[in-house]
């Protein structure tokens, strides 16, 4: 029986990778799919942790080997993930988690249409830039950027399966769980 494969997508602010990280911790039948990128790591993050950290050269050897099931290029850096790793891990039965933009669910739903899609949104933009300004230490034109992004991200929100809303993380944590315990009771009854 083969897998489920999660696209979850939300603008930078929102929350999506702290709620994926306590879903996992959580639930150790769910598998988070590590993507490849050409940022630096953050403090913290560890090469095939987060994801795998590659230079661009080694990044468009890959695309152009067509290795990678969904590409984009976000905020200036390039993300891919890996579609060997995607379609073996299916087989094999484990549900998948992809954190990814809307533009790499996109491809991916191309290709798995019967991927599930969630996004997650903060309560406000307002919250967002709240958000962005706690987290990074980046200037008012780089923020004033990423807000930009994040308000057409937000328009491609209906475009998913689910959309939970981030106001209380808690709640938006079991928001989650909820949505993959309906999908693998669907899945068992198919």
């Amino acid at each position: 029986m083969s897998g489920l494969l999660f696209v979850i997508a939300a603008p930078s602010g929102a929350g999506k990778s702290s709620l994926i990280d306590a879903l996992l911790s959580e639930d150790r039948h769910l598998k988070l799919s590590v993507s490849y990128t050409t940022r630096a790591p953050r403090p913290g993050e560890a090469n095939g942790r987060e994801y795998h950290f590659v230079d661009d050269k080694t990044f468009l050897a890959m695309l152009e080997r067509g290795e990678f099931l969904e590409s984009a290029e976000v905020h200036g850096n390039r993300y891919g993930t890996a579609e060997a790793m995607i379609r073996e891990a299916l087989a094999r039965g484990e549900d998948l988690v992809l954190e990814i933009d809307w533009q790499g669910a996109q491809q991916v739903r191309r290709l798995y249409p019967a991927c599930v899609g969630v996004f997650i949104l903060a309560p406000a933009v307002a919250e967002l830039e709240r958000r962005m300004r706690a987290r990074d230490q980046d200037s008012d034109a780089v923020i004033k950027r990423r807000l930009a992004s994040a308000e057409e991200e937000i328009s491609h929100a209906p475009e998913f399966d689910y959309v939970i809303i981030n106001k209380d993380f808690d709640v938006a944590k079991k928001d989650l769980q909820a949505i993959i315990r309906v999908e693998r009771l669907r899945k068992a009854r198919a």
